[in-house]
């Protein structure tokens, strides 16, 4: 699980506070805590006020204990920058940049903290997994034509096998009309003598 928490324009340039976010963001949570309150720049105070605030939405939003947690992530981002003029001589002025940055903390669970080869993994065997899904998509495809084909082939070859029976059962009672004729027209010459 991730909570998050962020604070925005932060007027600080976002070097400085980058400075010291990357020696916090790989320390356990309470290590954490303690370089940033022993660290003597104005950036720690940004950062630590973060990291309260984090920990405060799961501890009280997510019912989580702080032994359980561990930061994530810990990104410095830019902010907007205003412009300002300072006056030199000659009647000129020359530009000042009041830089400011946002600064977002991502904490985790320590159970649910996947490792980078763990990700990697998992993004490995849903590729495999789709890949074998579209091959039995395709062999049922093909399984099923067979099927088709071959039902079509033993329904030609029924209908045919019906047919010659129809023909032979048709001409059999031709024929044996033929012979009933053919013996009542003898019996019938006999005795009329003809």
């Amino acid at each position: 699980m991730q909570i998050r928490a962020e604070q925005k324009n932060s007027r600080q340039s976002p070097r400085k506070v980058r400075l010291v976010a990357n020696q916090v963001k790989d320390l356990p949570l309470e290590e954490a805590f303690i370089q940033l309150s022993l660290m003597e720049r104005k950036a720690s105070l940004v950062l630590l006020k973060v990291l309260r605030q984090a920990v405060a939405n799961a501890l009280n939003n997510h019912q989580l204990s702080m032994q359980d947690l561990a930061i994530q992530s810990l990104v410095v981002k830019t902010g907007p920058t205003y412009k300002r003029m300072r006056a030199v001589s000659r009647g000129r002025g020359h530009r000042i940049l009041k830089r400011s940055c946002h600064v977002e903390v991502v904490l985790t669970t320590k159970t649910d903290s996947p490792t980078s080869k763990q990700v990697v993994d998992t993004v490995k065997k849903a590729k495999l997994e789709k890949t074998d899904e579209k091959q039995v998509a395709k062999d049922t495809k093909k399984e099923l034509k067979k099927v088709i084909k071959e039902d079509q082939r033993q329904t030609k070859k029924f209908e045919k096998k019906i047919k010659t029976q129809a023909k032979i059962n048709v001409g059999a009672k031709l024929g044996h009309q033929r012979d009933l004729q053919q013996t009542v027209t003898k019996v019938h010459r006999r005795k009329t003598g003809a």
